[in-house]
């Protein structure tokens, strides 16, 4: 029997904004990303960063997921592209996700699709998203 060891990372973020400017917001691994506000400039807004973390966990869960049935040998990539409609009145929110997947490689139609739903299943920001998560608020 094969003793798999996890390696534990943290998780979580911090968001700063200073009174001009825009927000900057760091991993607790040090990772570093700006936040847009305005609609026509080019980088991330809250939105897509959400909708980055989906698209990115969902493609390296394909890539377990072919491991896991064995196809990796076969499994050239994924991609993700996702989108979202957002709420016409308030409270605002994104009310559907929409996402597609391509898994490139050397597989059938019924491969392709055996990893895309292992991926869903693997993929901890898509469990997330279909489940009503707690939000535990506090003020210093």
């Amino acid at each position: 029997m094969v003793d798999v060891k996890i390696k534990k990372r943290q998780i979580g973020a911090v968001a700063r904004l200073e009174r001009n400017g825009h927000p900057v917001v760091t991993s607790r691994t040090g990772g570093e990303i700006g936040v847009v506000t305005g609609a026509s400039e080019e980088g991330y807004n809250p939105l897509d960063l959400m909708f980055a973390s989906l698209s990115a966990c969902l493609v390296l869960s394909a890539r377990i997921a072919a491991s896991k049935i064995g196809l990796l040998s076969r499994f050239d990539g994924a991609s993700a592209d996702v989108t979202g409609e957002k709420s016409a009145e308030e409270p605002f929110r994104i009310e559907r996700f929409v996402v597609r997947i391509t898994v490139d490689g050397d597989l059938s139609e019924s491969e392709r699709h055996r990893i895309v739903e292992m991926a869903e299943d693997i993929c901890t920001v898509s469990n997330t998203l279909k489940s009503t998560p707690a939000i535990s608020l506090s003020i210093d």
